[in-house]
């Protein structure tokens, strides 16, 4: 009974001291996967949102991303100067624009049902 604890303990420390390699590659090959599958694609969106919050010009339609609809009447620096409703203007951050609000697609209301 003693010997085959004593060979199984023998048997751990050998794969303890083999596994390091074996520990550090998973986790450099879990990183790769992650990288590509989650990391990548959102700095390529967020690359997308970038330049198209930078081509918008006077007169496109918008949503922000609190969910105002409206046109913009004048492109700042940082900012949009946003036309909501008839000489209604609010002063709007780039960073806040969500779409085109020709790229929005409407949702389903429960009336519509």
């Amino acid at each position: 009974m003693l010997n085959l604890i004593l060979l199984q303990a023998a048997q751990t420390g050998q794969n303890a001291a083999g596994g390091g390699w074996q520990f550090w590659i998973m986790m450099i090959l879990i990183f790769v996967v992650f990288y590509f599958f989650m990391i990548r694609p959102q700095q390529k969106r967020q690359k997308e949102l970038e330049n198209k919050r930078n081509n918008m010009k006077k007169g496109d339609k918008v949503v922000t991303a609190g969910g105002i609809y409206g046109n913009i009447k004048e492109v700042q620096e940082k900012a949009f100067l946003i036309e909501v409703s008839k000489d209604v203007v609010i002063k709007v951050d780039k960073g806040s624009i969500y779409a085109c609000a020709d790229d929005v697609q409407p949702t389903a209301t429960t009336e519509n049902k």
